[in-house]
């Protein structure tokens, strides 16, 4: 046992019972459904990268109720904010 050395993890041959490989991949590979759909999942990239991606993604979505989510958010977001600054929303109602 050495101070700087560390420690290995365990090996073990182990093969599920029940699995049978018909191009299935490996059983053990964590992935997620929509993986190979989306240009955000992949290599570690910098920060502009990631958001370019995310952009571009955004952009070039063909789903309109998307775009309408994301606004809708974004909305009920600001105006919790200014409940919470106590901002008064009454300049903006007509006298």
């Amino acid at each position: 046992m050495g101070i700087l050395k560390t420690r290995k993890n365990k090996k073990f041959s182990y093969t599920p019972r029940y699995f049978d490989d018909k191009g299935q991949g490996n059983p053990f590979e964590i992935k997620h459904k929509f993986d190979e759909y989306r240009k955000t999942v992949g290599p570690n990239k910098g920060l502009k990268g990631k958001f370019n991606d995310a952009l571009d993604d955004y952009k070039n979505n063909p789903d309109d109720n998307v775009n309408r989510r994301v606004l809708i958010i974004i909305g009920v977001l600001v105006l919790i904010f200014l409940f919470i600054i106590d901002f008064d929303l009454s300049i903006f109602l007509p006298k």
